[in-house]
């Protein structure tokens, strides 16, 4: 299992995805969910993924494989909007389900695999979208400002509570780190590294990119910092009158 996130404020984008791929309670392994396509000055797009991890590496490098080949169909570098990116990510899960299936059918592992994919393309505004295993997905508004893919009941509730479009994105980025340690300490199927990116609005390039690994002093200053001030905000509730 995975937890990733991506909100969508006036400002620009945060995504944040873990590291954890397990395949049973003593098999635990590492790998980056996040993948990331830039072109400074053109555009930036950024993609989180959710599933079984052959599932979401296949899509991930059939991507790649059809960027670098010229064929005179849309690719990752010539799509004009992030909708059309959001199709080519949606082509290449149903060609790979349809590769894989049958030999799939006869064990218990399906396909199943599911992406936030978050950018900007020059001349359109940051745009997010959520990416569902069948090929469909929906997009981020003012309604709901944040998609979320994985283990995401538990990250969900400070998110909801902290964010809106107006958000900042020093806000929204600890929000975020807020909403994977909830996560981490209720499922052990997340977990470190996280890596979270930042993208402010127009600027086209990827500036704020950074990950946290086990026993980072920031993510554990704002750990213990949560902690606390949930304490204290508990503490200080009205008792109940009988």
């Amino acid at each position: 299992m995975t937890y990733c996130v991506g909100i969508l404020l006036r400002d620009g984008l945060v995504l944040a995805s873990d590291s954890r791929t397990n395949a049973g309670v003593d098999d635990f392994a590492k790998f980056c969910k996040m993948t990331t396509f830039e072109r400074a000055g053109d555009r930036v797009i950024v993609l989180l993924s959710s599933g079984t991890l052959a599932g979401t590496q296949a899509v991930v490098s059939l991507l790649k494989q059809r960027a670098t080949v010229s064929t005179g169909a849309n690719t990752i570098w010539t799509a004009g909007t992030l909708f059309d990116v959001a199709i080519l990510v949606s082509d290449a899960m149903r060609d790979i389900e349809q590769r894989d299936a049958p030999f799939l059918e006869a064990t218990p592992v399906k396909f199943n695999a599911s992406f936030i994919l978050g950018g900007q393309i020059k001349e359109e505004p940051p745009r997010l979208f959520r990416i569902y295993a069948e090929g469909n997905f929906i997009e981020a508004g003012e309604d709901t400002p944040f998609l979320q893919t994985g283990e995401a009941k538990y990250g969900k509730p400070i998110i909801d509570r902290v964010i809106t479009p107006t958000t900042s994105l020093e806000e929204a980025t600890k929000c975020v780190l807020v909403s994977f340690d909830s996560t981490m300490r209720s499922n052990l199927s997340v977990g470190m590294p996280i890596d979270l990116l930042c993208y402010e609005r127009d600027s086209l390039q990827m500036l704020k990119k950074r990950r946290f690994e086990e026993g980072d002093s920031y993510f554990a200053m704002i750990s213990a910092g949560w902690s606390a001030g949930v304490r204290q905000a508990f503490r200080e509730l009205p008792e109940l009158e009988w």
